[in-house]
């Protein structure tokens, strides 16, 4: 007997041992799934990395759209959808990362774009990406891929989104920002030009934005521009040591940005360069001509502007910008655009004419601002639902989805207790009628509706609260907004 204590006490120890280490294997396990990666090592000691501080504000240059600005950027889309519906484009959504090189090629080397301002990086793939500073480039690509240049013409698209630019921060731009493009490709009449800048217009001026003005230009086709850009050089060269040092760059590289510099002596030596109007071709220059005429009859305002070349590459005979001027003489850039003729083939697809123009949308909610321009607002619900109750709450539920089914728009406090609370909300939000549920009615399957002006009420079966309601408000219904978006979708 004494034998079977002593082995079986020998036996515990054992595995009083062997759990001993399982603990502490598992112990080091733990340890080192907390550690995070290290920095080093020291001679046999883990540093854990410190764990960095989380910045609670977005990158520089970009921001939050917070809920107060977001009327007039539903105003901004309400109008910029209308209007592309009004001139027949279709939306078209591109990825706002491309292939890098789709940008440098169409946008060209010596842009400020390009060679400064564009976010390049490789993915983990290897692949060489970046994120679009602008629309054009993403949708002329998706034209080609997508085999476009079959549909009838014109082929007109729109798009609303982010693009990128690594831009010095400063009043009104970003990093981040909103475009809207419209984009037409397959005719090259100029009444297609003139009819982009009468949209342009109208988006703006619908936007309450009245006092504006087009500035516009003819860079010509590659025959008479190459002429022209030879004069430009000569030119410039004889003024050389007067140039900014980027200006001095853009010589060799892209001689067309020096007219478009913002430096004060080299807008000082632009004022006497040969201008590119002088120089067209016979073919550019009735181009050009017809559109002014087509303008003229429009009665859009607008000045030619000899030293406007924009800031790509690919532009060709037409170019503009949409400009607004406040009180003080000021003038505020809104967007622009113009012709681009042959970026379709340079990209690898048929000859194809083009032309689009893009509208800032930061800068188009900042000056609706200044000129103090109406924002959406939205439909108010004329009805409130109140309940007392978990019961009454889980039967408010499927009310409440009725209602909203048949266009009904209805307020809610779902989180409030008190049925007093309750109707504070509902005098807040201004409503005409509240519906109450408490735990009779929801047993009974009925509500009560209150009248919030006069304060009569009366009881009435769920089948029939629809039908109620509707009557009680008469013409007066608030329909939901998808319902208000299809009326006007319809013309209504």
């Amino acid at each position: 007997m004494a034998k079977v204590k002593l082995l079986k006490k020998q036996t515990l120890k054992k595995m009083d041992k062997k759990t001993t280490k399982v603990k502490a294997a598992k112990a080091v396990i733990v340890a080192k799934k907390s550690l995070k990666p290290f920095a080093g090592k020291a001679k046999g000691k883990i540093r854990p990395q410190v764990e960095e501080e989380i910045l609670m504000q977005p990158p520089r240059g970009m921001r939050d759209l917070l809920p107060g600005d977001q009327p007039y950027w539903d105003q901004l889309r309400r109008v910029v959808s209308r209007m592309a519906l009004e001139y027949g484009f279709q939306r078209i959504d591109t990825p706002a990362v491309e292939y890098a090189n789709l940008f440098i090629r169409s946008i060209g080397g010596g842009t400020d774009i390009v060679d400064k301002e564009m976010y390049i990086f490789n993915s983990k793939g290897g692949d060489k990406l970046s994120l679009r500073p602008e629309m054009t480039a993403g949708i002329v690509r998706a034209y080609i891929q997508h085999g476009m240049n079959v549909l009838s013409k014109p082929v007109k698209l729109f798009s609303i989104g982010p693009v990128y630019r690594y831009d010095r921060p400063q009043e009104g731009r970003y990093r981040e920002h909103f475009q809207a493009n419209f984009d037409a490709f397959g005719e090259q009449d100029p009444i297609l030009d003139a009819q982009l800048i009468q949209l342009a217009h109208r988006v703006v001026t619908s936007l309450g934005i009245k006092n504006v003005q087009f500035q516009i230009n003819s860079l010509g086709c590659p025959k008479c521009r190459k002429e022209y850009q030879e004069l430009l050089v000569a030119y410039f060269e004889s003024k050389k040591q007067k140039l900014c040092l980027n200006c001095k760059r853009r010589l060799e590289t892209n001689p067309l940005r020096i007219l478009d510099c913002k430096e004060d002596k080299c807008i000082q030596v632009a004022e006497l360069a040969p201008q590119s109007v002088d120089r067209l071709c016979p073919d550019c220059r009735v181009h050009f001509k017809n559109i002014l005429e087509y303008l003229d009859e429009l009665d859009l305002p607008y000045v030619i502007n000899p030293r406007l070349v924009r800031g790509l590459s690919y532009y060709s005979k037409t170019v503009f910008e949409i400009w607004s001027n406040d009180e003080d003489g000021k003038k505020h850039s809104l967007g622009g655009g113009g012709r681009y003729d042959y970026l379709v083939e340079q990209l690898g697809g048929e000859h194809t004419p083009a032309i689009g123009f893009g509208l800032g949308l930061d800068r188009l909610v900042a000056e609706m601002k200044r000129v103090h321009a109406k924002s959406y607002t939205g439909p108010k619900p004329k009805v409130f639902l109140a309940q007392l109750g978990d019961l009454a709450k889980k039967k408010s539920l499927r009310i409440f989805a009725e209602l909203q089914k048949n266009g009904i728009l209805v307020a809610e406090s779902f989180g409030r207790g008190s049925l007093k609370s309750q109707l504070r909300v509902a005098d807040r939000v201004g409503v005409e009628i509240t519906l109450i549920i408490g735990q009779k009615e929801a047993l009974d399957e009925t509500v009560i509706i209150k009248d919030m002006t006069s304060g009569t009420q009366e009881t009435v079966t769920n089948e029939k609260l629809v039908n109620s309601v509707k009557k009680i408000l008469k013409n007066n219904v608030v329909v939901s907004h998808s319902d208000e978006l299809k009326m006007q979708s319809e013309g209504e």
